[in-house]
């Protein structure tokens, strides 16, 4: 019998194939593991270099914190109090927190989402403080008295400020808390501080003229204005009441001091070089000739109007330098008192009365800021950080004026600045780095003019994109306006005004002043030069906010880090020009009037069906579409395919649309029933069915003005949707109602 070892050979056993290991030897899950290992190696090496940048971990938090207040700002409708409190509330904890926690990653998350949240509640909290009643209609002519907070030359007259006023038929809980009112007739009588009574056209403020345009009502309204108008006559002075407060005592004092030196400049220095003095001085430019501001704009010459950077370095450190100077003529004091110090003192005052008699404006404390932080350092004998001194500046007015956010003016200001700090910190690496050679001849002219140069260069790039976004249009020749008038800047005009301000108390400041008038005549002979120069600027179309957004965050990015990772802030900003290049600009634009109607033809330009009866908007419509037409000169003839009578002008769109735009109520009968489109100055209620898109004047009287794209399916988009349900612009419905403090 058989055992059952019967044989001793081996037994080859098989074994069925697995599929995941036939899956493997095929060599694709290889190549899977390896883009696995590659993947975890880039992540790896982000967070290595993540890591090594820990130094510039803090200056994100202000960019947290203005993502906060850009996120409040963006919201379609008013967050309730108590929501905005919450979030406030949870901000401050986890701040608590990411202070207190030990793991590293914890507290850096902490702390960026903290100061978002932050930065939402303060943007709420600073609404609730500064709410008052908002005009909604327009009054008058009625009679107001008030007392003048400030004043300044505008145009042919003065502008002044009016605070808490009586206006005739209107109750105390409706009034606004301030208004503004030009004055063509009697402007010498309105002093800060004077009590007056002025009979004026009171009116709304100004809604944007086009979805997505700059919205003066909302910086009215954070200005704590709820009204402006025009007066009629002269305004008689009444008797003066004293200040509610001490507050407003020194208030009124310090608005009294700018208004008596800007008034004294301008009896010394008439016209053009006046204005640009007292705009230099005092911040007050609203006597430069329209002619000479867009010749110093389009010349990349318009920082040199509002007091920032440049201006605080030159007043700040040129007093330390002078009180340094000073005091080294004196070897006793030199050799045994800290004189460095005693100038580091003496520039930190001077810079804080210029901040004070210039208007506090963001760039300004912005720029004090950072000129404080540097003299600060030097009395405590630390170190200066640049790019940290920026975001402690940001934080500051972020804190204070969360609104500011959204001005033109901050934006461009830290965009310019971010940038200038950035380049300056890859020369000082480079330097580091460098060998050694003997200078060449002339070194300090050519550091100087390459300076003016880079900073020109750096600057116009930065502030490019704000400066196409908010006033469509961008400058061509900046770094050859800054190389020439920037001598005269540093060397004629400064110094001078801040001599003339030393010898005002004593009235001799007269020859300083008709000297930095030289400064300033030369410098508007630069920008005149320069801006007629061909090419030397361009009209942009206007783009969407997203694009803003990308093009910032992609910006942040580049400036802030310092490894070559910097360079992936590139993505979003090649996204932000792809979604500026393919944004639609609209077919038909109506202003708020209902009057204004501009359609876009076949050769993709704006023309307006009648002449512009409101100018305003028909001139900004032209400006955001990139055409440097006025408005005279785009008014639709029959070439263009629009056919107007007495009653109404039809005509077809690009897209074969039949658009009609009604005048009279006779004509409504037979446009409804052929149009496509009917826009009408008169009412369309129970009349006008037909049509696929009605827009009357009840229509824009509640929802302003209309921006209408007719590419397949008919859109709309009013300034009410862009604008939304906020307290500086209230829905429809509570605009027939009283006027509230719109929390």
């Amino acid at each position: 019998m058989k055992s059952w070892r019967a044989s001793s050979k081996p037994v080859s056993v098989g074994i069925a194939p697995s599929p995941f290991i036939s899956w493997r030897a095929s060599g694709l899950g290889a190549r899977v593991a390896a883009v696995g290992r590659r993947f975890s190696g880039l992540a790896a090496l982000a967070v290595h270099t993540f890591l090594a940048e820990r130094d510039r971990w803090a200056i994100w938090l202000p960019v947290a914190l203005g993502s906060g207040v850009g996120i409040y700002f963006a919201l379609p409708v008013e967050p309730p109090v108590a929501l905005a409190a919450m979030l406030g509330l949870t901000g401050v904890v986890l701040a608590v927190a990411a202070a207190i926690v030990r793991s590293l990653w914890l507290s850096a998350f902490g702390a960026v989402l903290a100061a978002l949240l932050l930065g939402f509640g303060i943007a709420k909290l600073r609404t609730e403080i500064i709410a008052a009643p908002v005009l909604m209609h327009r009054v008058g002519p009625v009679e107001v008295q008030a007392r003048v907070v400030s004043a300044q030359i505008h145009g042919k007259g003065v502008r002044a400020v009016l605070l808490n006023p009586w206006i005739e038929g209107l109750p105390v809980a409706d009034t606004p808390r301030r208004v503004r009112v030009s004055v063509r007739s009697g402007g010498e009588r309105l002093i800060p501080g004077a009590m007056v009574d002025v009979r004026a056209v009171l009116l709304p403020p100004p809604p944007p003229a086009a979805p997505g345009d700059y919205d003066f009502g909302r910086t009215a309204f954070f200005e704590g204005i709820g009204a402006v108008g025009y007066a009629f006559g002269r305004p008689e002075t009444i008797t003066p009441a004293p200040p509610p407060d001490a507050l407003g005592h020194a208030e009124l004092a310090l608005q009294t001091l700018r208004f008596r030196i800007s008034a004294h400049i301008h009896t010394v220095l008439p016209g053009s070089s006046g204005a640009v003095a007292s705009a230099l001085i005092t911040g007050d430019r609203g006597g430069i000739s329209e002619a000479d501001e867009s010749a110093l704009r389009d010349a990349g010459l318009a920082h040199v109007l509002a007091i920032a950077g440049l201006h605080m370095a030159l007043v700040g450190l040129g007093l330390f330098w002078a009180v340094r100077a000073i005091l080294a003529m004196f070897p006793t004091v030199a050799l045994t008192q800290p004189i460095k110090k005693w100038a580091a003192l003496a520039a930190l005052g001077g810079a804080g009365f210029y901040l004070s008699i210039s208007g506090a404006a963001a760039p300004a404390t912005r720029a004090f800021t950072m000129l404080a932080m540097m003299l600060l350092a030097i009395l405590f004998d630390r170190p200066a950080l640049s790019m940290r001194s920026l975001a402690f500046a940001a934080t500051i007015l972020l804190l204070l004026e969360p609104e500011s956010l959204m001005e033109p003016g901050f934006q461009m200001s830290f965009a310019a600045v971010a940038s200038l700090i950035a380049v300056a910190e890859w020369e000082q690496r480079r330097a580091a780095e460098s060998v050694a050679v003997p200078p060449p001849a002339f070194a300090s002219i050519r550091r100087y003019l390459r300076g003016i140069a880079v900073t020109s260069f750096v600057g116009s790039m930065a502030t490019m994109p704000y400066a196409a976004f908010h006033f469509d249009r961008s400058t061509h020749y900046a770094v050859l306006g800054n190389l020439l008038a920037m001598p005269i800047m540093g060397f004629v005009t400064m110094p001078a005004a801040a001599f003339s301000v030393l010898l005002m108390p004593v009235h001799l400041d007269n020859a300083p002043l008709h000297v930095m008038g030289w400064g300033i005549d030369a410098m508007l002979a630069v920008g005149r030069f320069v801006s007629h120069l061909p090419g030397a600027v361009s009209i942009v179309s206007a783009w969407p906010t997203a694009a803003l957004v990308l093009l910032s965050i992609g910006g942040l990015w580049i400036v802030i880090w310092r490894s070559p990772w910097r360079w992936l802030g590139l993505a979003p900003a090649c996204i932000a020009i792809a979604i500026a290049m393919l944004a639609k600009p609209p077919d038909v634009l109506v202003a708020r009037d209902g009057q204004t109607v501009a359609i876009r033809g076949a050769d993709g330009l704006l023309r307006f069906v009648r002449p512009a009866a409101d100018e305003y908007s028909a001139s900004e419509w032209l400006k955001r579409d990139g055409d440097s037409r006025m408005p005279q000169q785009a008014i639709a003839t029959h070439s263009d395919g629009i056919r107007c009578d007495a009653f109404s002008c039809v005509g077809r769109t690009k897209m074969g649309l039949h658009i009609a735009i009604v005048s009279r109520r006779d004509a409504l009968g037979e446009d409804c029933a052929a149009a496509d489109v009917v826009i009408s100055t008169v009412p369309t209620r129970g009349v006008c069915a037909d049509p696929k898109l009605v827009i009357d004047r009840f229509d824009v009287a509640g929802n302003g003005a209309y921006a209408v794209w007719l590419d397949g399916k008919i859109t709309y988009e009013t300034v009410q949707q862009d604008r939304g349900a906020r307290p500086w612009s209230r829905e429809p419905w509570q605009r027939r109602g009283k006027f509230s403090n719109g929390g």
